[in-house]
């Protein structure tokens, strides 16, 4: 197996933790930023980011059933409302792009619920956790490393 670098240059880290705090502030809602990160972490199957993100959605108080029910997030009936569901399905959407781009109705449906600052801070998180997934996958990091 190639030995992957379990470093990170500091600086880096900050400038993406930086983004990642702005974006979070901007959205104004802890609670949906940790769905929300938590859904593109399962997409791209970053064990850490998992680990990390279900910790802090636990300590704002988001409830098992929501944790519980994430991954199928659709199918779920009324344990995500519709404020919620249109930045689950915005946060897919940008995290795949399948079709190369953000669909229409799906940016339009986030845009329903979000005004401009806060659409643009959900886009910002959503690019956030991605490149930190990213980060994290790629270097094969583990999860149990972060303590709240």
């Amino acid at each position: 197996m190639t030995v992957r670098t379990k470093r990170l240059d500091a600086g880096l880290a900050q400038a993406m933790s930086a983004v990642s705090a702005a974006a979070k502030k901007g959205l104004g809602d802890p609670a949906l930023a940790e769905l929300v990160v938590l859904r593109a972490s399962q997409l791209n199957r970053c064990a850490f980011c998992l680990d990390m993100h279900l910790a802090v959605a636990r300590e704002l108080g988001v409830g098992e059933r929501q944790l519980d029910m994430l991954a199928a997030w659709e199918e779920a009936g009324d344990v995500f409302d519709e404020r919620e569901r249109a930045a689950l399905a915005l946060t897919e959407a940008i995290t795949v792009l399948t079709d190369r781009f953000v669909p229409d109705d799906v940016y339009d449906r986030a845009a329903a619920h979000f005004d401009g600052p806060r659409l643009a801070h959900l886009v910002g998180l959503i690019v956030a956790i991605n490149n930190w997934n990213r980060v994290m996958v790629a270097r094969r990091i583990p999860p149990g490393g972060y303590t709240p």
